[in-house]
């Protein structure tokens, strides 16, 4: 229904309340529901469990079947956690940019990569973390939407559920290009800088790149980053382009 929500009709008593907190009460409320649902399918594991210790005269086939459907609730409750955790930063229990910092320290800090946070040209752009290295420049900031937020691309354009994600595009861009003029600028080394986004919860089921900027999962920033090196540098210049930053680019709360 446009303009309404997957969490509660026009007529619930929530009405009105935010998003983020509609879904943490929805939560709440289906505990019962999804633990009943969770003994269901380890019981079925349980017998899917048996079944395959007597085909295969399995030892103390009752054990086998118990592990088993252990295995399936156990794995239920993970799988229904982790759902929950990945839309963390969305509802503002978590900082996204903290998130992937620490993922990006943790991934190219060893191979020769710098990381800084919260860089802004002054009265211009500012993004959450520059990446300088080996392969080039990056600039990967942080946004997080609704579970049900499908983001995808279909043509050319950048989709962000019904919407056009084009004013999200271009401002990444815009920044990074920005970034990109002042460094060249300042350090003498001719750059260009690739924008990235981390996408915190929505529907992002592969890394999408569409109007200049490419989004993916956090976990895959790093990764992204080492597989298309976008230059090559030295040490020097890695070390002098780190410099530079630090000094001209105004550092954000």
């Amino acid at each position: 229904m446009p303009g309404g929500s997957i969490y509660v009709t026009s007529e619930d008593p929530v009405h009105g309340l935010s998003p983020q907190v509609m879904y943490e009460q929805f939560w709440r409320k289906e505990a019962d529901q999804r633990w009943k649902l969770r003994g269901l399918k380890a019981a079925g594991g349980l017998a899917v469990g048996l079944v395959l210790a007597y085909r295969f005269d399995i030892p103390a086939p009752f054990v086998f079947g118990l592990v088993v459907g252990l295995l399936v609730g156990a794995g239920d409750l993970v799988w229904a956690w982790r759902s929950y955790e990945a839309t963390a930063v969305w509802r503002g229990r978590r900082r996204g940019e903290t998130i992937t910092g620490r993922l990006l320290r943790r991934r190219l800090g060893r191979r020769g990569y710098r990381v800084l946070d919260g860089r802004a040209v002054p009265g211009e752009a500012s993004i959450d973390h520059l990446v300088i290295g080996p392969g080039g420049i990056w600039v990967v900031d942080n946004e997080a939407w609704s579970p049900d937020t499908e983001i995808a691309r279909y043509g050319e354009r950048l989709f962000l559920g019904e919407k056009y994600g084009t004013s999200v595009a271009k401002a990444l861009v815009k920044a990074a290009d920005s970034l990109a003029e002042v460094l060249s600028r300042e350090s003498g080394v001719p750059v260009t800088i690739e924008p990235l986004l981390a996408v915190h919860g929505g529907e992002l089921r592969r890394t999408v790149t569409a109007e200049g900027l490419t989004l993916l999962k956090p976990r895959l920033a790093a990764r992204w980053i080492l597989a298309g090196p976008r230059m090559e540098l030295d040490e020097e210049q890695v070390e002098l382009l780190a410099r530079t930053a630090a000094r001209v680019l105004r550092r954000m709360g």
